[in-house]
């Protein structure tokens, strides 16, 4: 496959960036929602392909996306400049505990760095957009329950344990899991990602699962439904 990925209603060119778009980002990208939202943070843009969906779903909303990797922030940039969502697509180079900004936000989104304390990857700019140590996380969460806006949702992905680490240290901060979806390849297997959601309400978590195919090489339906206004192929 080439550095160009196109989908329905935009492109993005992958060459800048040490993390290509994956079914991670684009399952996020489908399921992340809010009612009326107007502004949305995508903290680790990486290509931009996250916030674009989004922008793409939430035509009045403005997104915001801050990446630490300088690469990247300008291949997410160029990639937001040259879609139909030029206009309400942001791109800030920095690091999410060093983002500054007045902004209280609808919807913040995050498919972040999850391999903690593992052995680091030797290719750096990769180990940055595939690594992240405890402190990340603790830091992350803390801007976010700063830059949310009362009854806003933060959704994320994650592998099973760190998201469950994530929801642990998020507890701390009045944030609580409203919904968690359990993504599997397919039946057979045990989940390998979580989607969250997490918000200021006090409910009891809803909880479902995700099933990527249904055969080998043949994507389940709902999988299908929730990238066909995204996928060429479906």
């Amino acid at each position: 496959m080439g550095s160009i990925f196109k989908f329905k209603q935009f492109e993005v060119d992958q060459s800048g960036c040490a993390m290509k778009i994956n079914t991670d980002g684009v399952m996020l990208g489908a399921i992340a929602t809010q009612a009326d939202v107007k502004n949305v943070l995508d903290i680790g843009t990486g290509t931009g392909v996250i916030g674009l969906m989004l922008a793409q779903r939430f035509p009045a909303a403005r997104i915001d996306a801050v990446e630490i990797d300088e690469q990247a922030a300008k291949a997410a940039a160029k990639n937001g400049v040259h879609s139909p969502f030029a206009s309400r697509f942001n791109v800030i180079h920095s690091a999410i505990e060093n983002y500054k900004t007045s902004e209280k936000y609808d919807l913040i989104v995050s498919n972040p760095p999850y391999f903690v304390n593992d052995l680091k990857n030797p290719e750096h700019r990769k180990g940055i957009a595939r690594h992240a140590d405890l402190l990340f996380f603790e830091q992350m969460i803390q801007r976010v329950a700063k830059l949310l806006r009362v009854k806003g949702s933060f959704w994320f992905i994650l592998p099973v344990k760190q998201a469950q680490n994530t929801i642990g240290l998020a507890a701390a901060y009045g944030l609580k899991p409203v919904l968690i979806f359990h993504l599997h390849s397919d039946a057979s297997k045990p989940a390998f990602r979580q989607i969250v959601c997490l918000n200021d309400s006090d409910v009891e978590t809803a909880e479902e699962h995700l099933y990527v195919y249904q055969a080998q090489g043949v994507h389940t339906d709902h999988y299908q439904n929730l990238l066909r206004d995204f996928f060429l192929a479906f």
